[in-house]
This record gives C-alpha cells, structure tokens and sequence, in this order.
C-alpha cells in the first residue's frame, strides 16, 4: 500500500524520466558507438574500445566537407530566418494593414504543411525558374521552412511583453531607437534566441526538403543517408556525439546565466 501510494504521488516525475531516458537512449549509443572499432563496412556491433575515430574524425572521405557546408547553410539560414522572423513577429503583433489575418493563417502553413509537399512544391518552383540546383537552392528553401518556427517563437515573446515598459521608455524622453534598443530587444531576446537555435536545428538536421533541392550538393544529412547503404563510417557517431554534447552544453549554460538573472533580480 505504501509502494502504490509514493508511486501515485511521483507518477509525473516517474513518467518525465522514462521518456526523457527514451529520447536519450538513441544519443547514449551513437556516443558509446563512436568508440567502437568495427571489423567490416558497417558500425552496427560493439567489437572493441577504440579511439581511433575520435583521432581522425575527418577520416572518412566527405565527410568533413558535407558537415562544413551543412553548418555554413545552418548559419546563413538561421540569420536570415531570424531576421526576416522578427520583423514579420513584430509587424503581426504591433501593427494594423490588410491581410494581417491571412498572413498569421498563412505562417502555420509550413509548420503544418508534410515536408515532401514543401519539398516537391519548391522544386517545381526552382525549375520553373530555370535555376541550377545547388548550395543557393538549398539555403533558400532552409530559409522559407526556418522562417515560420522563428516568426511563432519571437510573436509569442511579442504578445507577453508589458507594453508600459516602452512608454515609460519614451516618458523619459528616450527616442523610437534608444527605446527598441535599451528596452524592447532585450525583452524579446530570449523569442529571438530560442527561434534562433530551432531554426539552426532544423537547417543542419533537414534532409528531406534538402534532398529534391540540392542536386549534385551533398549535406551532411544526405551523406549519413549515402553512407547507410554503403557502410556507415565510426565518424559520423563521433560527429553525432558531438554535435549532442555542444546541444548539451547550449542548454546548461542558458539555464544557468538565466537563474543567476533571476537571483540577482530577488535580490535587488
């Protein structure tokens, strides 16, 4: 009685580590993975410790090409995402024209959209418009499916913001500039930040949309697809175990620079 009775009051907490340890389970065995040694083509049984991999991690050909140009097309569409977003977050929620209410309907579209639709759609487009297939194909499709998750993420930051912080701003005689600079950009920092870092995780990590857009361009998620039916490299798991470890990291020192905001805000 008394097992079921503590079980009944941490079922939530029970619950939460079950599926936070089934969403880490994959990532704990590419990392256990990455120090295998494997004795044929494919990385799918443990033989021995090894760190070979880790040693040379561009060891496998094309590899570190494909992982380049997937992070500088991950860079380029997070900013201009991020950019165009906010300003499009700002303009739904601050300000009045026709068609605001088709336009908020319309930014779900890609969020709800299957993404061999989008995929199929921007590839009819591109080839219409007679343009070669390639590493601007690419960054411009990441840009147009990044752009509604960065618009949601900075509107929602938009909508909770206590708009007498600005006024008292300009009560003070602070100028439009001064005011977004001092006081409206740091409020919606975090919506930025956050629509930033999913935009970025979702152009390195796109294979789909990639895939009928990129030709001859080959990204790092379409050379981890080649690889699968060829035999998959020990580095693509040093490459995965690192890119979860710099994830990891992201997230802890946000959440620690975020509670010591919020202590140091207690106390004064």
């Amino acid at each position: 009685m008394a097992a079921s009775r503590w079980i009944r009051r941490h079922l939530v907490v029970i619950a939460g580590l079950v599926t936070l340890a089934y969403m880490i389970l994959p990532n704990v065995v590419v990392m256990v993975f990455s120090f295998n040694k494997p004795t044929g083509r494919f990385n799918y049984s443990w033989n021995h410790f090894s760190l070979d991999a880790w040693k040379s991690p561009c060891g496998a050909a094309g590899l570190c090409g494909s992982l380049g140009l997937s992070l500088q097309i991950a860079v380029y569409a997070t900013i201009a995402a991020t950019i165009l977003g906010t300003m499009i977050a700002f303009a739904l929620v601050r300000y009045r024209f026709h068609g605001r209410g088709p336009v908020n309907s319309l930014i779900f579209l890609p969020m709800a959209m299957p993404e061999v639709v989008m995929a199929a759609s921007l590839l009819t487009l591109f080839l219409n418009l007679g343009a070669q297939l390639g590493f601007w194909t690419i960054l411009i499709a990441h840009i147009m499916f990044c752009l509604s998750f960065v618009v949601v993420a900075v509107k929602a930051r938009v909508l909770s913001m206590d708009p007498r912080l600005e006024e008292a701003a300009r009560d003070l005689y602070a100028g439009p500039v001064q005011t977004f600079v001092r006081v409206t950009l740091p409020i919606a920092a975090p919506g930025i930040v956050a629509g930033a870092l999913l935009s970025f995780a979702l152009s390195f990590d796109d294979f789909i949309i990639t895939n009928f857009n990129a030709g001859s361009t080959v990204t790092f998620p379409m050379f981890v697809w080649g690889s699968a039916q060829r035999g998959t490299p020990v580095q693509i798991n040093v490459v995965g175990t690192a890119m979860f470890l710099i994830a990891v990291l992201i997230v802890v020192v946000g959440q620690a620079v975020s509670s010591r905001r919020g202590k140091s805000a207690a106390t004064s």
